[in-house]
């Protein structure tokens, strides 16, 4: 198998649009293949890093990095 690495990057805030739970997505689904995942975060961005973020009705942020990273996952802030 060929090693990859993947890096997101990541500019929009967490609650405002889908692609912070699209990033969180992508980068679980490498992360079970047994690639290398990172993602830069800047902007908005870093907002999905905060924590104690109390968002309803929608995947946490947080919560979600939090599992990823423990998982492998690099962040640049």
């Amino acid at each position: 198998m060929i090693a990859v690495v993947l890096t997101i990057f990541l500019c929009t805030s967490p609650y405002a649009f889908q692609n912070t739970h699209s990033a969180m997505r992508l980068a679980e689904a490498a992360l079970e293949k047994g690639h290398q995942v990172g993602i830069f975060a800047s902007g908005d961005g870093v907002y999905g890093f905060v924590k104690d973020q109390r968002a309803k009705g929608v995947p946490n942020a947080q919560e979600g990095f939090e599992k990823l990273i423990r998982r492998g996952l690099t962040v640049e802030l």
